[in-house]
């Protein structure tokens, strides 16, 4: 029982969920990444709306919590507020509720928070989702795990884990090197732009404006 403790200890130092994920489950990874990716949209919509909106004097303004800060409890909070002051029908009128949206002067702010309290919602929504697949996800990695063959442990460790990690590194070396030498090409493309023939008329034009000037001051050089 110890060795077998030590020896599964070993193996999980030894090879990562993450390598057995990718052989086993890409494709429970990638649904989980797909929903991490929708709940960042979003969040990103969220955020979006409570910068157009959530300003001094902005439609969500008043539905921010004691912190200043706009949550889904205060967000539904300020719904309910608003549901309450809405006149109801007299009793037997058979007009349902008699709160028309052109009439409402809340109806911006209302729109305003129902979108923000759904988008709250979606968000919770999504998280419960990649949680219970990120735990699912891990729950058939240990059952994967248990039953490893020295077959595959050899070629996870061997091929997924060293020779990637060794391939990785060499193409990392490789473009450290071309980096290189491209800088070193353009430092001497820029160095030789100019062609000699001109450096040397350009020299030449140079030494007869020295010659003039010392000339002009009685001083002769050659």
């Amino acid at each position: 029982p110890d060795f077998a403790v030590g020896k599964k200890k070993y193996l999980a130092e030894l090879i990562s969920s993450a390598l057995l994920i990718a052989r086993y489950f890409p494709n429970d990874q990638a649904a989980i990444d797909a929903l991490e990716a929708e709940r960042s949209a979003v969040e990103q919509q969220l955020e979006e709306l409570i910068e157009e909106h959530g300003g001094e004097d902005g439609l969500l303004e008043d539905a921010k919590n004691e912190k200043d800060k706009l949550t889904k409890a205060s967000v539904a909070a300020r719904l309910k507020e608003l549901r309450a002051q809405r006149p109801k029908s007299r009793p037997g009128s058979g007009q349902g509720d008699l709160w028309k949206a052109d009439q409402d002067p809340d109806a911006d702010e209302w729109k305003a928070l129902e979108e923000c309290l759904s988008l709250f919602e979606k968000e919770s929504e999504l998280a419960g989702e990649i949680k219970t697949a990120q735990e699912a996800l891990m729950q058939r990695v240990i059952a994967q795990f248990a039953k490893l063959t020295p077959d595959e442990i050899k070629t996870l460790v061997v091929d997924d884990k060293w020779l990637s990690s060794l391939s990785s590194a060499v193409q990392s070396e490789l473009d450290r090197v071309s980096q290189t030498l491209t800088g070193r090409v353009q430092k001497l493309a820029e160095r030789y732009a100019t062609p000699l023939p001109q450096i040397l008329d350009e020299v030449a034009t140079l030494a007869a404006r020295v010659d003039s000037h010392l000339h002009k001051m009685g001083v002769s050089w050659k």
